[in-house]
């Protein structure tokens, strides 16, 4: 049971240019559509149509490799758009007690867009940035047919370098007089690249250009946070919803970006500086793919712990989200903001019960201490003492959702507090349970546990459990939500106010909620813990 889990959670977790010649009858052929890069032929059923696996950018390999997307080549003829295209690359397992091995390919810049059949358009556009903690993931893995169908929108999900090959940061790649100062940040412009080419092509499929709408999970967004302070992502979108990614999180800094990037090419042997570009574009994929891997989906602290992720203080991404957002130089979009009520538990459980070593009434303290540092600690450990919570590993959960510097509710407030002076914001909580766990460690509703009410995803060796009858009714309300905010800039619930109530959402019922006084965050908010 145990290793069933910790599969599901790993799972879980990790979830142009140019024009062509028409083909003879393409005009009246639904399943065929003309793009800036020539026409694709996709899959049409009864009610949508899907067109999978179309590159918004060249495949960033040889030369390219660490460089600013590049518009993808035209093609001639009718492109098979009826399969996703390769991920990009990552490490996974493929089944129960497998290693991890390499999938996916670094020419993978591509999307996947879904439309409903019959209306016309335009129809307001989602384009989904998959979540993975930066190392894992694919916009193929998300299936959005119920949510085009339901809510009449078009939706578009996309890949984006990931792990080294998208967050690594060395002096030698950056080229900011060459006009690219990606580095570090290659997985936002290829982000940024694909919502140019929505904004390009989107209206062919029925899309409206003029209404697209930035949405993240996890990842997706934490990125999708980035791209709200990122200059170059200016203009291309009109609405955010950031879905599990705290965007009062601040991102790895270019100090220290710089420094892992220098010991990440040392310890691959490229340390002569007039030549370690040339050699670390040299080194074989599954290499770098599997550089830090192993540290992601771990109980940190904050998420500027993880091995990749955005890097402020850059030219792709001058200031911290927060920052932008507290100085009113963030974009001044329509926003949906949240999380899920518990969810640091996917990855205390990773860490430690999953494993078969859940945290003891001893080591507590000592994690506490580690993480947060002896004279913050004691603070903490007064104010969440173990004995207060059916086990240790459920304490530790409980504080670090709450504290959320990594995933959790009280660095969702002061984002959203900034953000509201300046646009409206719609704050919730997801707190549907779902029903899983392991012995002793129920998960909730944990990280990840909303996805499935969007979208019918699927992953590596796990089948998630089916809704029951009062969760499809509570899916089916979020489509509405979510749908109608792509429409309109309004999900139907009153907008927040700085220091006002969050909705909480859930198949028992639907109400605000203080999402302060539940998550203890007067306590959190009054101290900086180091």
């Amino acid at each position: 049971m145990v290793d069933n889990w910790l599969l599901k959670l790993t799972a879980a977790l990790a979830v142009v240019v140019g024009t062509a010649a028409a083909p003879a009858a393409a005009a009246s052929d639904d399943t065929t559509v003309h793009t800036a890069g020539g026409w694709v032929r996709g899959t049409v059923a009864s009610d949508h149509r899907s067109f999978q696996g179309m590159p918004y950018a060249a495949a960033p390999t040889g030369a390219l490799r660490w460089r600013a997307p590049q518009p993808a080549a035209p093609w001639p003829g009718v492109r098979d758009a009826t399969r996703p295209g390769q991920a990009c690359p990552q490490y996974y397992s493929a089944g129960q007690g497998q290693p991890p091995t390499l999938h996916g390919d670094e020419d993978c810049l591509s999307v996947n867009v879904t439309t409903p059949r019959g209306p016309t358009g335009p129809l307001p556009v989602l384009v989904f940035v998959h979540g993975g903690g930066f190392v894992g993931g694919s916009g193929a893995l998300y299936d959005p047919t119920r949510m085009v169908t339901r809510g009449g929108v078009v939706v578009v999900t996309l890949n984006y370098r990931l792990g080294a090959l998208g967050f690594l940061d060395h002096p030698a790649l950056d080229h900011p007089a060459m006009g690219d100062g990606d580095a570090g940040n290659y997985g936002l412009a290829d982000q940024q690249a694909a919502l140019r080419w929505v904004r390009r092509n989107i209206a062919a499929f029925g899309g409206d250009a003029a209404n697209v709408t930035l949405w993240g999970e996890s990842a997706g967004a934490f990125s999708t946070c980035a791209q709200l302070a990122a200059p170059g992502a200016r203009g291309l979108f009109d609405k955010a919803i950031v879905q599990s990614g705290p965007c009062g999180n601040s991102f790895a800094t270019r100090q220290t970006a710089e420094q892992r990037g220098r010991d990440t090419a040392s310890g691959l042997g490229c340390v002569d500086q007039a030549t370690v570009a040339d050699c670390l574009r040299g080194k074989p994929v599954g290499e770098l793919a599997s550089l830090g891997n192993d540290q992601v989906f771990l109980a940190h602290r904050d998420i500027a712990d993880l091995p990749w992720l955005p890097v402020a203080g850059t030219p792709a991404l001058p200031l911290q989200p927060p920052t932008a957002l507290r100085l009113g130089l963030a974009a001044r979009v329509p926003l949906i903001l949240g999380g899920t009520r518990d969810e640091m538990r996917a990855f205390v459980a990773a860490s430690y019960d999953g494993r078969r070593q859940p945290v003891t009434a001893t080591q507590y303290p000592e994690i506490i201490r580690t993480m947060f540092g002896p004279s913050a600690a004691e603070a903490i450990l007064a104010r969440y003492p173990a004995d207060r919570y059916p086990t240790p590993s459920l304490a530790l959960a409980t504080l670090l959702g709450d504290y959320g510097g990594m995933l959790g509710a009280c660095t969702q407030l002061p984002a959203a507090d900034a953000a509201a002076r300046r646009a409206p914001v719609y704050s919730y909580e997801f707190a549907e349970p779902d029903g899983q766990g392991l012995p002793g460690f129920p998960f909730g509703a944990t990280h990840g546990d909303d996805v499935r009410y969007f979208f019918d995803s699927t992953y590596s060796g796990w089948t998630p459990p089916p809704l029951t009858e009062a969760q499809q009714a509570l899916a089916g309300t979020l489509i509405d939500e979510w749908t109608a905010f792509a429409r309109t800039g309004a999900p139907g619930w009153p907008a927040y106010r700085p220091g006002g109530v969050t909705l909480s959402l859930s198949a028992g019922g639907t109400g605000p909620i203080d999402l302060a006084g539940e998550h203890d965050c007067g306590f959190w908010l009054s101290r900086t813990p180091r």
